[in-house]
């Protein structure tokens, strides 16, 4: 029987707002963030059972992650206690609510995988296996988190979101190493924004097409207020954005990637090579993913819905959680 977990490989980030402060001092709200840890939070809030792989601080950031995440039912036993301190993000909002971020990461837990902790049996027995923005790109960790794609493809639904960072990476990076991720992935999922770091200046859909000949089945680009483009080995739909009250759009690519990869496990097709997906599932997928999305965009930070049962209803509504969560 496949198993019934998602793995979810990469960073937690404490990310920094600024509060009420005085003339004379900054206040910061941390809240707990990280695109990985964001996505992994948000599928165990919707019902899939998610496991996280990650290099945990024992600082206090740390012990707000491990909090966090557990609190949201996100499996931890595969996460290593790390030495080395917690990556910080401190983010500045603009008018739209759009997040921009000054990063503290060097010597960070995060990037210091081995490949003596990465193994196999650490990811364990699942169903897909989700990663990317910085556990892909930065050293000394990243090409142990490469090995391990390659080496989970036989037995896993692989997903990638470059989540391009250009404050840390520059986005050369991202380019020289997409061909690789491709040959690997089933799934990329990356916003707009991303690709034209990526493929600046290149039309989506020829984008969508290189990386399906590299090997990428499913390629999901998020426009935004614009919807989401949905591509399925050269077959392409698109899905509108749900209306809603932006208050910021701190974890929105994140929630959108559970979304995603909700719907997938719950259709039974997580687990191999996406080969039974057409476009009329993927775009089923990707009309969820823009709702979860939507209701992360509506609340403060990186705080996903939760799935509850209607009375009386066979289907799950979704909820946005309590900001004491």
């Amino acid at each position: 029987m496949p198993s019934t977990q998602v793995a979810v490989l990469g960073e937690c980030v404490a990310d920094a707002f600024a509060a009420d402060g005085s003339e004379n001092d900054l206040t910061l709200r941390v809240l707990p963030g990280g695109g990985p840890a964001n996505t992994a939070v948000a599928l165990a809030r919707l019902g899939t059972p998610a496991r996280f792989l990650g290099r945990l601080s024992g600082d206090s950031f740390g012990a707000l992650f491990r909090a966090h995440l557990g609190a949201s039912g996100v499996d931890l036993t595969g996460c290593v206690d790390a030495t080395e301190p917690s990556t910080l993000a401190v983010a500045t909002l603009d008018g739209a609510g759009q997040a921009r971020y000054s990063f503290h990461a060097d010597g960070a837990a995060d990037w210091a995988w081995s490949a003596a902790e990465l193994t196999g049996e650490r990811i364990g027995d699942v169903s897909c296996l989700h990663t990317g923005s910085l556990a892909l790109v930065r050293a000394p960790g990243a090409e142990v988190v490469e090995e391990a794609l390659a080496a989970t493809a036989a037995r896993a639904t692989i997903s990638i979101d470059p989540n391009v960072r250009t404050a840390l990476v520059d986005p050369a990076v991202y380019r020289e190493r997409m061909p690789r991720w491709c040959a690997t992935a089933d799934m990329v999922k990356l916003s707009d924004d991303d690709l034209e770091h990526i493929h600046p200046g290149e039309p989506d859909e020829r984008v969508c097409d290189t990386w399906h000949e590299a090997g990428v089945r499913l390629v999901v680009v998020t426009r935004g207020p614009r919807g989401a483009l949905v591509s399925v080995a050269g077959e392409r739909a698109t899905v509108p954005a749900p209306p809603t009250t932006v208050v910021d759009t701190v974890g929105a690519g994140d929630s959108f990637t559970a979304g995603l990869l909700h719907r997938l496990h719950a259709s039974g097709l997580l687990g191999g090579r996406l080969d039974r997906l057409g476009i009329d599932l993927a775009v089923d997928a990707a009309t969820f993913a823009a709702r979860v999305a939507s209701l992360t965009c509506s609340v403060a930070g990186a705080n996903p819905p939760w799935a509850r049962s209607s009375a009386g209803s066979d289907s799950p509504r979704l909820v946005v959680a309590d900001d004491a969560l």
